[in-house]
């Protein structure tokens, strides 16, 4: 199959620009490929991350990690995890696990495009063109509890959501090709 086709934009480049502040991790580094570790490849875990300088007045965090190229017209959620207190600025290696085990009390995910929670290892058709995970720490107003009913919440629920809570993202994108 000819999986040709044109690149679709940065998904947050269509949207208002809010405050930007930092995001980093020891295992993933912006514009470089992502590790075996992190894709179905490997042992589909979530990279440990780090952020910081989130803008004043944030209650809670968001995070996700988005494929905007996937053969779809809806690109592919990997992982959306909600309700992160504001005072937790990183999360470990396998954060993402399904059982969220690692995770702040209160907080959750919901379910991605892959139909479980918990963050999914990229894993891009063979023989496509290397695809962007793009990973973002989306800094809220709303306190913990607030942004959306609970972990059957749809990843449309979330971002519309976060839209109009938004006061800050940071993100990191790498990529993975198979």
């Amino acid at each position: 199959m000819d999986f040709t086709r044109p690149a679709p934009a940065d998904p947050y480049s269509l949207l208002p620009a809010p405050a930007v502040f930092t995001l980093t991790g020891p295992d993933v580094v912006d514009g470089e490929r992502l590790p075996v570790a992190y894709t179905v490849d490997g042992e589909a875990l979530s990279p440990a991350l780090e952020w910081s300088g989130a803008p004043a007045g944030t209650r809670s965090f968001a995070v996700s990690c988005f494929d905007p190229d996937a053969p779809s017209p809806s690109g592919y959620w990997h992982w959306n995890l909600v309700d992160l207190p504001a005072e937790v600025t990183s999360l470990p290696r396998g954060a993402g696990g399904a059982d969220g085990g690692l995770l702040p009390a209160g907080a959750f995910q919901v379910r991605g495009d892959g139909g479980y929670p918990g963050f999914e290892g990229a894993g891009p058709p063979r023989g496509d063109h290397e695809h962007r995970y793009v990973f973002a720490v989306h800094a809220l107003d709303a306190a913990p509890g607030r942004l959306v009913p609970g972990p059957g919440s749809t990843n449309a629920q979330v971002h519309v959501s976060i839209f109009f809570h938004l006061l800050g993202r940071a993100t990191l994108t790498a990529t993975y090709g198979r």
